[in-house]
């Protein structure tokens, strides 16, 4: 058989609570007060999105010079360094900050942990601007290791009170596999409650774990810079399924689907549903008949959006 007869969705897939709420605080920001917006980094890291918000007015930088006084600056969904809040609030923008509220949670962790002594291991990817937010939160004392063997390298000034914190977009397999090795040479390490590693990463990895052995290949909706997008692809290919990400439905190549029966399809948690159904119209055009939803956890999520955005409540009636 040359032509794919299905097409299995995974779920969930695609948007999450935290990109939900920095796009539309992006897009309320822009109603309230106008173009331009100024956004720090891509809100999201996905190109469709980007360019979607760039058309209706926002400006993205990455540098605060380049923002004129009095603006609106918008902090993107991943978040920060302290140095980044301190030169924005000097510079007298309006700011509003759209860090994901997982990511705000391990900064707060950091913090609180920071004042008591603790110094830091990071596990996470060097230079993902979450990483340099969460690293940024102290002016030093966290260490980065993105593999086991940064792990027999790290030289931490004490051990007693050493943290152990994650980026949130990891691999849920290998942040496992690094965790195990932090603890094996640190034992008394402090861990956090919950685990760093988000709720929809950990979701949609799931649901590749269960798509991958039902289909003959897996296509990833999501833009290279996107870390959780570049997991699923990943995880896939371990799986033993050849795996391609791709930014648009432009990107797909018939050669892929030659001999294949049944395609996987998901999305990374900044990639719009929008380029999913573009994906799911282009293998229909190679011969796709029909799409399945897998069975999969329904995420309730939602993340309240801050103050001078929300949407006003009417004035209200009869007696206060």
């Amino acid at each position: 058989m040359n032509a794919p007869h299905e097409i299995l969705l995974a779920e969930p897939r695609g948007f999450c609570a935290g990109v939900d709420r920095a796009i539309e605080i992006v897009e309320r920001a822009l109603a309230k007060f106008g173009a331009p917006i100024y956004v720090r980094h891509e809100i999201v890291h996905n190109t469709y999105v980007v360019n979607d918000l760039k058309a209706k007015g926002a400006i993205f930088i990455e540098d605060l010079a380049d923002v004129p006084p009095g603006a609106t600056l918008v902090f993107s969904a991943h978040g920060v360094s302290r140095a980044v809040q301190e030169e924005a609030r000097a510079r007298g923008f309006s700011i509003f900050d759209a860090t994901c509220p997982l990511v705000t949670k391990v900064h707060v962790e950091v913090a609180k942990l920071a004042k008591e002594g603790y110094e830091f291991i990071m596990i996470g990817h060097k230079g993902h601007p979450e990483v340099e937010g969460t690293m940024g939160q102290l002016d030093s004392g966290i260490h980065l290791v993105e593999d086991v063997a940064d792990v027999a390298r790290v030289q931490p000034a004490q051990t007693e009170k050493l943290a152990v914190v994650t980026q949130t977009t990891l691999s849920v397999d290998d942040a496992a596999e690094i965790s195990a090795a932090v603890r094996a040479r640190f034992p008394s390490i402090r861990e956090p409650k919950q685990q760093d590693i988000c709720y929809a990463t950990q979701n949609r990895q799931d649901a590749v774990k269960l798509l991958s052995p039902q289909v003959d290949l897996v296509i990833v909706v999501g833009s290279p810079t996107s870390s959780n997008s570049n997991r699923l692809r990943e995880l896939a290919a371990r799986l033993g399924r050849p795996a391609y990400m791709v930014d648009s439905a432009d990107e797909l190549r018939a050669e892929w689907f030659q001999g294949v029966s049944r395609v996987g399809l998901t999305a990374g948690a900044s990639a719009p549903e929008v380029l999913v159904q573009a994906v799911i119209e282009r293998i229909k055009a190679l011969g796709a008949v029909a799409v399945r939803k897998m069975e999969g956890i329904e995420e309730t999520v939602k993340f309240p959006l801050p103050k001078g955005l929300r949407l006003e409540a009417p004035p209200a009636t009869g007696m206060a």
